[in-house]
């Protein structure tokens, strides 16, 4: 987030800097508030940028084999203007090259995902999905799947037709 604050700080000064350079060779003819107005124009423009463009630059350098299954573009309260322009804040991504099957029950597969969200770390996770029931579970602590491929201590999560988390997880290789 340092970062990307002094790059804004730099987009800032640039532009205030090519207008200082337009006044100075139409000698003056620009008006003084040309210079504060780039300045602005220059922090706003990057911000938006910046913002726009994270969902595309993060998801983009995921590695072969990590599909994202799941982006949140849904209009915020707070940026009123994410009604007409939808922004990606965060999304999950889902490790197809680690998918594997239950023993006992072959419409089980485990998958690794992943949860990035706008300022936050990565989250990894495993994830169960019931291929023949469509619906899918998230292991965590206290939730399993016994050896005879039945839940313990969770609830199944109905998936929606044509949901991404069971069309990969899903997707047959053989």
């Amino acid at each position: 987030m340092g970062l990307e604050l002094l790059a804004a700080i730099v987009a800032a000064v640039a532009f205030a800097g090519i207008a200082m350079m337009l006044r100075k060779v139409t000698r003056d003819r620009l008006p003084k508030w040309i210079v504060p107005a780039a300045a602005g124009l220059g922090l706003i423009g990057f911000t938006a940028w910046n913002e726009y463009s994270w969902f595309s630059r993060v998801s983009g350098e995921l590695p072969a084999g990590v599909e994202v299954v799941w982006a949140d573009d849904n209009p915020q309260a707070l940026r009123p203007w994410t009604f007409v322009a939808p922004l990606v804040t965060r999304f999950l991504a889902m490790d197809s090259r680690t998918l594997a099957r239950h023993p006992a029950k072959d419409d089980l597969v485990m998958a690794d995902v992943y949860a990035f969200a706008r300022w936050r770390g990565v989250e990894q996770g495993l994830v169960v999905v019931d291929c023949a029931g469509m619906r899918s579970v998230r292991l965590v602590e206290g939730v399993r799947i016994s050896d005879a491929g039945e839940l313990e201590g969770g609830e199944w999560a109905a998936l929606a037709e044509g949901d991404q988390l069971g069309v990969v997880a899903c997707r047959r290789s053989d």
